[in-house]
């Protein structure tokens, strides 16, 4: 199942998400059919696959809980795959993330790494700084307790996907200059996230 990913403009995507604490529950994506965690799961990673993506987090497919799913790549690492190859031929493994707790291993930011996001398509900056080596703590979808240490580039992921269910972007990180400069393109957006709502409601959700 490929969910249709919130854009940029989306109220859902600036909320705080909540945290999960039964694991047994359904949950339900707006427009679609109730699913278990685990099926939830495989539908954000084949939505991620999809758009060619590296994570994603919950808020991003209309569902304001604390959970994201994130998939580990050979090779080009801290490329996002290429739209015109499979990105599944590549994964070292996949991660279901739901509750993380992140906590910085030292005070080591790097800002030299790109980043996009699949909320606001088109769009790469330089200049985030974030933390290079954390610990995170999660449980998966059937609430087992975790926890691993990564550095450089998943790292990045880590704070970019926890980022989405605090309600932020990593243009929030930027200067409010590098946002003006996407005025045009983030303002598409925002009137595609309108007419998606829209939609939505006017099908009685």
């Amino acid at each position: 199942m490929i969910y249709p990913i919130r854009l940029y403009g989306d109220p859902v995507l600036r909320q705080k998400a909540r945290a999960i604490t039964d694991f047994t529950q359904t949950v339900q994506v707006p427009g679609f059919e109730p699913v278990n965690l685990p099926k939830l799961a495989e539908n954000m990673l084949e939505t991620m696959y999809n758009a060619h993506g590296v994570g994603i987090a919950a808020p991003q497919i209309g569902l304001s809980v604390r959970m994201f799913v994130m998939a580990e790549y050979a090779d080009d690492e801290e490329e996002v795959p290429e739209e015109n190859t499979n990105p599944r031929s590549k994964v070292l493994r996949e991660l279901v993330v739901i509750n993380p707790v992140l906590e910085p291993l030292n005070k080591k930011k790097n800002k030299n790494s790109q980043e996009g996001c699949l909320s606001v398509p088109g769009i790469y900056e330089e200049g985030i700084a974030r933390f290079s080596e954390m610990r995170l703590t999660y449980q998966d979808a059937e609430g087992n307790t975790h926890t691993e240490e990564n550095e450089d580039f998943i790292a990045r992921v880590w704070q970019h996907e926890t980022d989405h269910l605090n309600g932020k972007f990593f243009l929030d990180h930027l200067p409010k200059h590098i946002t003006d400069d996407h005025r045009t393109e983030l303002a598409i957006m925002q009137r595609k996230a309108k007419a998606f709502l829209k939609e939505l409601k006017d099908k009685g959700w």
